[in-house]
This record gives C-alpha cells, sequence and structure tokens, in this order.
C-alpha cells in the first residue's frame, strides 16, 4: 500500500476495512452532554463551569486515546489536532 492514498490514510490497521467514524464514542458522547449543560446553565454559574471543565477533560482525554490507539493515521492525526486544539485554549 503507498503512502499517504487516501486508503492509507483511512484503512484500519485491524480489520482492513475503511474507517473514518467509530461509534459507539463514549467521549464524544459524554462531550455532547457537557455542551448541552454548558448551553442551559446560566453563564457564569458553578454548572456552566463545570460543564466547560468536564468537556475541556473528555476532549483531551478522547485526543490522547485517537492519537495513541487510533487504528489509522487519519484518526491519530485527529486526535492529535484536538489536542493542539485543547491545549492551545488552555494558554
Amino acid at each position: 500500500m503507498k503512502r499517504f492514498t487516501p486508503r492509507w490514510w483511512f484503512e484500519n490497521r485491524e480489520t482492513g476495512k475503511i474507517t473514518v467514524a467509530q461509534f459507539p464514542n463514549w467521549p464524544l458522547f459524554a462531550i455532547g452532554g457537557a455542551w448541552i449543560v454548558g448551553r442551559i446553565a446560566d453563564d457564569g454559574s458553578r454548572l456552566h463551569d463545570l460543564a466547560a471543565i468536564a468537556a475541556t477533560a473528555l476532549w483531551l482525554y478522547w485526543g490522547v486515546d485517537e492519537a495513541r490507539r487510533g487504528v489509522n493515521p487519519w484518526r491519530r492525526l485527529l486526535g492529535s489536532s484536538v489536542l493542539v486544539w485543547q491545549l492551545s485554549r488552555l494558554t
């Protein structure tokens, strides 16, 4: 398989099938839940702040997990990009 071809980027190294997204993906569902709570809660409230902290922590967890265990280069790049995004927001 040639490097950097679409198949190389998206082929699941375990199954040989194309993998762009994987379900179920509990951290992303939890991030969605935290986002909903943050949108419902009043700005500046403790609940709003906790939802923001939870979402950031979950994004970091998801990014590390994908960067380390992603089934293809696309998933690892996506995880690494999320890590850079979240870490840049913390500084």
